[in-house]
């Protein structure tokens, strides 16, 4: 009887493995082509991105970018490119592009809002990235009032008063021990202070050039409503959703029945109403500012879908955090500041993320109620007779300037994900 092994007795040497399962080609195999089915739709996908980019390429490059009139350009592009050729007129962005960016804010005074624009993002800094110093933070609080008077004007006393109510009311607070006393003396502090602005401005007059609503426009207008009401949605967002989650039957009524309310209503109808109705019920002869009552209504929106996407982060929590809270001795608001909060935003993120997204692309929605967003100016632009039947260009700019800025919040969204490690483990 023959013994077989059916063991080993040598070690084989190693083989690098077969060039179709490895780099580009494996990677192919695995991704596009796995199955017939797979590979159906590799195919058509690749046929389809051939047509477009076949027909759109052409047309983006071969362009006419010196021309004072659409006619113009089509004459530059037939006699560069050869009659019959159709290509995209960009000399309307190259003629246009500051009107589209800045409205009808006086020329001279663009380093205005440039330079609010970078002390926004100086001011965002230490709030998108912790790791800066957190002294920075001073700044970020006092930015709102600085940027809004470099964008309006006048005098400097208003805001300056602001700030200054603000801190000494907060300063004054510190001796006082209910809540209610609290937000009475922090208001009589900044109700003292704004009419002391008045007396300050007659003294001592000093202040910029004063700008009038309607000449903002563009992107510019686009930016401030949008981040306006980003900042401020945010905070009211938390205290909508905590009210709703209260126990106390009057505050969840009213949180539910604003909640409920607004996001009932599209937003254009909103928008109508601080348009139209708004100044019904202020005293005759009040200037309410329209842009204020849209940032009012923008903000209020954003608020209730905000206070939905926190709400569902708090329902995420297991029922232990809130017991573990409880069982360290903690009171409702530091449970909710230390423990809970925290917690529910990192959960909350991608929807928070979304719903400021949703809020800057909707801010488009004003050009309805004659305020000129980069949209509305697109209308009046082909409304010039020199420009009249120009359209892709126009809307391909306006598109790709808010692709930049979604994209570059979807992509913080993702970083501030990773940093905070959301998600299972």
């Amino acid at each position: 009887m023959s013994e077989t092994s059916f063991v080993r007795k040598e070690i084989l040497t190693s083989q690098a493995p077969p060039l179709s399962e490895i780099g580009i080609v494996g990677w192919m195999r695995e991704n596009l082509f796995s199955n017939w089915f797979n590979t159906l739709l590799t195919i058509l996908s690749t046929v389809s991105v051939y047509l477009v980019l076949a027909e759109s390429i052409p047309w983006i490059f071969q362009s006419s970018w010196t021309a004072t009139s659409l006619n113009e350009c089509r004459e530059n592009i037939a006699r560069e490119y050869g009659e019959g050729v159709h290509g995209a007129c960009w000399a309307v962005i190259r003629e246009r592009y500051l009107q589209m960016l800045f409205g009808f804010y006086p020329s001279e005074l663009y380093w205005r809002p440039i330079l609010a624009f970078v002390l926004m993002l100086a001011a965002l800094s230490p709030i998108l990235f912790p790791s800066l110093p957190r002294t920075l933070l001073l700044f970020s609080a006092i930015y709102p009032f600085a940027g809004y008077w470099l964008l309006w004007g006048g005098s400097i006393w208003g805001p300056t008063s602001i700030v200054a109510g603000v801190a000494v009311g907060f300063f004054g607070m510190q001796f006082v021990r209910y809540r209610v006393a609290m937000i009475g003396v922090l208001a009589l502090s900044i109700y003292f202070f704004f009419r002391l602005s008045g007396y300050l401005q007659i003294a001592l007059p000093l202040g910029i050039e004063p700008i009038e609503s309607a000449k903002m426009g563009g992107f510019l207008l686009s930016v401030t409503i949008g981040t306006t009401g980003i900042v401020l949605s945010l905070p009211i967002g938390i205290i909508l959703a905590l009210g709703r989650t209260s126990n106390l039957l009057i505050v969840k009524a009213i949180c539910v029945g604003f909640i409920e309310f607004i996001r009932g209503v599209p937003l254009i109808t909103l928008l109508f109403v601080a348009s139209t109705l708004l100044n019904l019920f202020m005293p005759p002869g009040t200037n309410f500012d329209l842009i204020l009552r849209v940032v009012i209504m923008v903000t209020m929106f954003a608020s209730a879908y905000m206070a939905e996407v926190i709400r569902g982060g708090l329902a995420a929590l297991p029922r232990g955090q809130y017991e573990a809270a409880d069982a360290l001795g903690l009171d409702y608001w530091k449970s909710i500041r230390l423990i809970i909060m925290p917690q529910a935003l990192k959960i909350s993120i991608p929807g928070i993320v979304s719903t400021f997204i949703g809020l800057f692309k909707d801010t488009t929605l004003v050009s309805i109620i004659g305020l000129l967003d980069p949209l509305g100016l697109t209308t009046s632009i082909r409304a010039d007779s020199d420009w009249n039947g120009i359209v892709w260009e126009l809307y391909g700019f306006v598109a790709m300037v808010f692709f930049i800025f979604c994209f570059a919040m979807s992509r913080y969204s993702m970083y501030l994900e990773r940093k905070l490690e959301t998600g299972n483990h």
